[in-house]
């Protein structure tokens, strides 16, 4: 008998194909993707980073940026090297123009201050904050208004109805120059209260320190600096503080002295820091900073720095920072415009 051969099942070979290579095709797909994600453009520094600092050695500005070396090193946050390079002159436009000259490379970095936006306001410099890639903002320093221990000036709304009444009648110090944030610190008091406000009588130091001595010696009669700047002098009974530009009484030495707005004067005003780095920065380069930068502000470490010298809290990257610096030009312009020092 002449056996039947049997023809092969073929359909369940042909299905078991399509199923593999519609289980391959997807297994390819997942991968393709994941690989994709993983291959976003990302960037680390390769050599030696600097951070610019626009004054000399031991002021609030070098003092920021050895805080930011101290702990990315200490926590080894960077996987190369960090170093502090100082140069001040014309107002920050030393640092200014040398980041300039490295655009698009993210190992350079500079302390940010008001200044950026000031400068450009009264046509000390043709720079703006526009022309860099704002990174993160880092904290505030807000602005005491401080007196001779032996003032006759004894409180906020005293020094409010004289420079009221006659705005020539307090001279009043501050650094660096005419339109800095200091500046415009007593032009917002007096705006405030209603004075006059391009009648005040100011005087513009080289640096705090100078116009802090000035006070001292009974040259001028009133001082608006950041708070960390008197603390010391304060402690030690030589000056007296009549008003804080800030939100919120700050610590001792000035627990005691109440803000502006608990002796009805609408003034808070604060000098920033911030991290700004040179024009055409890529979206990778800008996130690799605000991401170290996200961890040196949450260390105790820095924060205990924040606290040693009254300093503020104001961490803020992308949109967020880059609106608050649109929106103090515009404040700081229109208070310099009033002042008669607007240019652009």
């Amino acid at each position: 008998m002449k056996t039947q051969k049997t023809k092969p099942d073929v359909r369940g070979a042909v299905e078991f194909i399509r199923v593999y290579r519609c289980l391959s095709v997807a297994a390819f797909g997942l991968a393709s993707f994941a690989f994709q994600a993983n291959a976003q453009p990302t960037w680390q520094p390769t050599k030696n980073i600097e951070i610019v600092v626009p004054s000399a050695p031991g002021g609030s500005n070098d003092k920021t940026a050895r805080s930011i070396e101290r702990v990315t090193h200490d926590k080894r946050l960077l996987i190369q090297t960090l170093s502090v390079v100082n140069k001040p002159g014309g107002g920050n436009a030393m640092t200014m123009n040398y980041l300039n000259q490295h655009m698009g490379d993210a190992h350079y970095l500079m302390i940010g201050t008001p200044t950026i936006l000031t400068n450009h306001i009264i046509g000390a410099s043709n720079l703006n904050y526009t022309d860099f890639t704002p990174v993160a903002s880092l904290f505030n320093e807000y602005i005491v208004f401080a007196v001779k221990a032996d003032s006759t000036l004894k409180s906020g709304r005293e020094l409010a109805e004289r420079l009221k009444k006659d705005p020539k009648s307090v001279s009043i110090g501050f650094a660096t120059a005419l339109g800095s944030h200091n500046h415009i610190a007593a032009g917002l008091l007096a705006k405030a209260i209603g004075g006059d406000i391009r009648a005040l009588k100011v005087i513009a130091f080289k640096g705090s320190s100078e116009a802090v001595a000035a006070l001292l010696g009974g040259h001028i009669d009133l001082v608006t600096t950041a708070a960390g700047n008197v603390a010391d002098q304060v402690e030690a009974g030589k000056l007296r503080i009549v008003g804080v530009a800030a939100n919120q009484r700050l610590p001792a030495p000035y627990a005691n002295v109440p803000t502006w707005k608990e002796q009805g004067v609408n003034v808070v005003f604060g000098g920033w820091r911030s991290i700004m780095g040179p024009k055409n920065m890529t979206a990778a380069q800008t996130a690799y900073w605000e991401k170290v930068l996200a961890q040196v502000v949450a260390q105790p470490e820095w924060k205990t720095d924040l606290e040693r010298n009254y300093l503020s809290d104001d961490f803020a990257t992308g949109e967020r920072f880059r609106t608050e610096l649109k929106q103090d030009y515009a404040s700081m312009k229109a208070v310099l415009s009033e002042l008669g020092l607007a240019k652009n």
